[in-house]
């Protein structure tokens, strides 16, 4: 992985060190209004903002949680919402779904996710232009992030439906971050 460079190096580098804190962990409490409004009309309850955040909320606040996270990756929505209770010590991050466009008033995250979604998985997938052309974009958004003050979250995910069996699906995901480590 490149070095961290430019006028944010040295915040990039103690949010990564920090985010990466051994023993704790990054909650992605990130699902978009359309999932989450998915969610609360199984139960009967009107997708707003308020039940969004209370959907979302307890998450991060259930007692005893903060010892365990380091980073909390957000929704647009809900970086700026006011939480019933602090987050002290969870640095956070949001979810980019829009491309490469800014968000407004976003200087409060201070890492950002992408997520890539390989799907099928065959005798002959994911082909090798999926893998490659995945690893590009990946690490296009991680050189933008780091322009930008933030530090990437690259989360390649390998859809485990299908056919196969959770020992295939594993060799796979070997095989595709071994690709990946070495374009990144």
């Amino acid at each position: 992985m490149a070095a961290f460079e430019g006028k944010y190096a040295a915040e990039l580098i103690a949010t990564a060190k920090y985010i990466a804190t051994l023993g704790k962990g990054i909650l992605a409490a990130d699902e978009s209004t359309g999932i989450v409004g998915k969610r609360l009309a199984s139960i009967h309850v009107d997708n707003v903002e308020s039940n969004r955040q209370a959907l979302r909320e307890p998450l991060f606040t259930a007692p005893n949680a903060l010892q365990y996270l380091c980073g909390l990756i957000l929704f647009e929505e809900t970086l700026y919402q006011k939480i019933a209770s602090a987050v002290c010590g969870v640095v956070p991050g949001i979810k980019v779904d829009k491309g490469t466009v800014d968000l407004a008033d976003t200087d409060g995250a201070r890492f950002a996710k992408w997520r890539a979604v390989l799907k099928n998985i065959g005798p002959t997938e994911p082909s090798p232009l999926a893998i490659l052309e995945n690893a590009n974009g990946l690490a296009r958004y991680a050189i933008i992030c780091q322009e930008n003050g933030l530090v990437p979250i690259l989360e390649l995910e390998i859809l485990v439906d299908g056919p196969h069996d959770i020992k295939k699906c594993a060799a796979v995901t070997e095989i595709v971050l071994l690709l990946l480590s070495t374009r990144l």
